[in-house]
């Protein structure tokens, strides 16, 4: 990085009170009650964790809240607990036994319902499964499933007995799978025949047989039978999970954990070199998910909620398993796409069961907006009483969108910044204490200390662009990258001394509402100028004919950086004409200095399978460079084929 102050270009006044009715409920139901809380853990983190930490249930308590600094820091030593049972066995203790915990439908249309005490015996059988495949604690165990109910089973019975998950999304290549089981030196994959995905097959257990073969460390495999398809059973090696379970019984008392021992692994994507796996540990994880449920979904006993994030991403490890269950929340999960069998489906669901709490991705919602609102408008959202948003910033016109069409004006929404790295929710409306501005993710949730800053650490004031970073240790934060610490070291702590440095670019106004703008990879240094990409992107969706925009720089031998801007149409073809009216509202919107240099029309812009845009290729796109980066999390490789044919 060279000089990191970032010129912020976008310029947004509406705001949005939270409803009376909603913040005389809330949880947390003032700007008062919010600013003593956050007060307060700033100025005594200790007695603040060690006071919420009480909340959940552990077998010997902890002796220090904390050890050590930043990046070294040890939460709630001396403890013991143990995740498995703060989701399900304490439930067991009240009128929760007999509440539904997992509310699901697959793709095909069936369905199922388990409550806690289910939830409860399949964990338990689960877990002496794993027991009796030799899987002891600190043993690495890959799920590779499809969004069924198994897999939240598969992951609690891993917590349940001290062993390590390391969850692959499903849509991951043969490759990927191998790197992974070979980084983490996996013993046990666990994984399904198949699943369904806009009514087409992912033949999951044939991926696992070819990443077998490059993955020694693996001993078993266990399949479940989700499509029926007839697969290849390798005698000694691969178990039917129906088999194994029909002889496993329901007693698997929860082992006792002590608070740093590990959790999981979850690997992320690198721009160069192998994905980093990510380690984050049982207590301060278990502990920070479920108050960021509690805190920024407002969770009610009769809510149901919905998140729908897949399970192999980290807003599915946090926020459709971990934090709700350890609420006692009812929580929804559908397995297939949200265009199958048409683009209503997800507005089916909400009315079909009544879902109280809707949480995606804006890229998400940018389809939606594409697909027309006469999806939306075809089914009864009136259950709705609050809307969330994850994975990367919002453009305005998105979030008013969401406001408008899926909130009918309202449900709050709560924008919500995060990362794989954090575990947890960092920066967020509270739904009953915050007012909102479309495109901010407001305020730092109590026990969170975010900083704007120049490379060299110093506090920018307000309205200037620079570095987004974390002055105080959290108990969700990661605490290494498995088995290379020193990457670890490198990557998160070295750029400005003794923060977190998280990566992304932002800004914080004179009300100090947090502007994230986007990775500091991502921004243009146009004339001397540093422009987020975010803020262009959110000018051009602000268009009513663009559905989704993403844009990255390229060599420009007169600006440094030029401006290039791949844009999809809510309909029709774009043209010359097109083009220079979007150029033109860009100026208008923000300025000369943001006008685009290239306009590029695209039907689809290549993503992540989480839904991520991936700049990082469009830049070489741009630039009209072969691909280099890391594309093992590239959905669909055709995106990236027709961009390279087609011509500005």
């Amino acid at each position: 990085m060279s000089d990191v102050n970032i010129t912020s270009v976008l310029q947004e006044t509406r705001t949005f009170v939270p409803p009376a009715a909603f913040s005389q409920q809330a949880h947390v139901g003032s700007p008062a009650a919010y600013h003593e809380l956050w007060e307060t853990a700033k100025n005594d983190p200790a007695r603040f964790w060690g006071e919420q930490a009480r909340h959940l249930d552990w077998f010997e308590p902890f002796q220090h809240v904390m050890e050590g600094q930043m990046p070294e820091t040890k939460w709630f030593t001396g403890g013991k607990l143990n995740a498995s049972y703060n989701c399900v066995d304490r439930h067991l203790k009240t009128w929760r036994r007999n509440k539904a915990a997992i509310v699901w439908e697959g793709e095909p249309g069936d369905t199922r319902v388990l409550t806690y005490q289910d939830l409860h015996r399949e964990v338990c059988r689960f877990a002496n499964v794993l027991k009796g495949l030799g899987v002891t604690a600190g043993d690495r165990v890959t799920i590779y499933m499809p969004l069924v109910p198994e897999i939240v089973i598969a992951m609690l019975s891993c917590a349940r007995i001290g062993a390590v998950h390391s969850i692959i999304f499903g849509g991951f290549s043969a490759d990927a799978v191998a790197e992974r089981n070979n980084d983490a030196q996996a013993k046990v994959v666990i994984t399904t025949d198949g699943g369904w995905r806009r009514g087409k097959e992912v033949a999951l257990k044939a991926a696992v047989d070819e990443s077998l073969v490059k993955s020694p460390t693996v001993r078993s495999v266990v399949v479940l039978r989700r499509t029926g398809t007839p697969v290849a059973m390798e005698p000694g090696r691969d178990h039917w999970w129906d088999e194994l379970m029909a002889e496993a019984t329901a007693d698997c008392p929860a082992t006792p954990l002590d608070s740093e021992h590990p959790l999981f692994i979850l690997y992320t994507s690198g721009s160069t070199g192998k994905p980093k796996g990510v380690l984050h540990t049982t207590g301060g994880y278990t502990l920070a998910t479920m108050l960021t449920s509690k805190w920024v979904f407002d969770l009610k006993d009769d809510d149901l909620y919905w998140c729908t994030a897949d399970v192999g991403w980290i807003t599915g490890h946090s926020y459709v398993c971990y934090g709700p269950l350890a609420n006692g929340t009812t929580v929804m999960m559908y397995e297939g796409a949200p265009n199958w069998p048409d683009e209503g489906r997800f507005w089916e669901l909400i009315e079909k069961y009544k879902v109280t709490i809707f949480y995606t991705a804006p890229t998400a919602i940018r389809s939606f907006i594409r697909w027309g609102d006469q999806w939306p408008q075809k089914h009864d959202l009136s259950s709705l009483r609050l809307l969330g948003s994850v994975g990367e910033p919002i453009n305005p016109e998105a979030w008013m969108w969401y406001h408008k069409v899926i909130g009918a004006e309202r449900c709050p929404i709560v924008d919500t910044w995060w990362q794989t790295e954090t575990g947890a929710i960092m920066i967020s409306p509270l739904p009953g204490a915050t007012t909102t501005k479309p495109g901010s993710c407001t305020h730092p949730l109590p026990g969170v200390v975010p900083d704007i800053v120049t490379k060299q650490g110093e506090s920018l004031p307000a309205n200037s662009g620079g570095l987004l970073v974390m002055k105080q240790p959290w108990p969700s934060m990661l605490r290494t990258l498995y088995g290379d610490h020193e990457r670890f070291l490198k990557t998160y702590f070295s750029e400005i001394p003794g923060c977190y440095f998280a990566g992304d670019g932002a800004r914080r106004d004179a009300d100090g509402c947090f502007w994230v703008m986007g990775r500091v990879d991502d921004v243009l240094n146009v004339s001397g100028h540093r422009l987020s990409t975010m803020e262009v992107e959110s000018a051009l969706v602000s268009h009513p004919q663009v559905a989704e925009a993403a844009v990255v720089g390229f060599p420009h031998e007169i600006k440094g950086e030029g401006i290039c801007c791949f844009v999809s149409l809510t309909g029709g073809d774009g043209d010359d004409a097109l083009k220079q009216h979007l150029k033109e509202h860009v100026r208008r919107q923000i300025g000369a200095l943001a006008t685009p240099d290239m306009i590029r029309f695209t039907s689809a812009l290549p993503k992540t399978r989480s839904g991520k845009i991936m700049r990082r290729l469009l830049r070489d796109i741009a630039a009209g460079r072969e691909r280099v980066q890391d594309t093992t999390t590239l959905e669909d490789y055709g995106v990236l084929a027709k961009l390279r044919a087609s011509e500005e």
